[in-house]
């Protein structure tokens, strides 16, 4: 096709120039979010290089309660290596409580009634409470759920039950230290 000048019409030097000016367009966006980035004006990193010291910090400056039952010792345990790496906090400022709710569902059926399959189920209801005013500053539940297999062997169905509430514990305990540093992240 000729243009009235006489210069050839070309689809593709179209396309190219309107890809050049989309390019250009997502650019200067670009520009524009990476400059409200770094002046401070909304986000910040939880895991950054100073942010994770800070975080580990009040991590270490929380005390976790007792928490009854195997389950429940296990969900501590998980905590306190995950706030301090096993020790105990040098002067916490918050307490942490939790309590637990077990339960164990059969999936699996026989026709003799037996359990082929159970689906082991933990609720962790918390509370972080600053020690200085007593104030509740954070709440929440989280919860897991671990299937298993049951054998005719004891030993197998016990050790299978144990290995589901341990990887119960440690899902629940992973999500409450990812909720504990977002607040303490933003906490002052």
């Amino acid at each position: 096709m000729w243009s009235p000048r006489g210069q050839e019409f070309s689809a593709s030097r179209c396309y190219r120039g309107h890809q050049a000016l989309r390019s250009i367009a997502f650019i200067a966006i670009l520009a524009t979010l990476l400059a409200a980035c770094e002046g401070g004006a909304g986000f910040r990193p939880m895991y950054g290089s100073a942010a994770v010291a800070n975080t580990s910090e009040k991590l270490a400056s929380v005390s976790f309660g007792t928490i009854p039952g195997r389950v429940g010792q296990r969900l501590r345990n998980e905590l306190i290596f995950q706030g301090t790496g096993g020790g105990y906090p040098a002067q916490p400022e918050y307490q942490f409580d939790v309590a637990i709710r077990e339960q164990l569902v059969s999936t699996l059926v026989d026709k003799k009634g037996n359990a082929q399959s159970q689906v082991y189920k933990l609720e962790a209801k918390f509370q972080l409470i600053r020690l200085t005013d007593k104030k509740v500053v954070l709440e929440g539940t989280s919860y897991s759920r671990a299937g298993f297999e049951r054998y005719t062997s004891i030993f197998s169905n016990v050790q299978a039950r144990d290995d589901a509430e341990d990887r119960a514990a440690r899902t629940v305990a992973q999500d409450i230290r990812s909720r504990l540093s977002a607040y303490l992240s933003g906490a002052a």
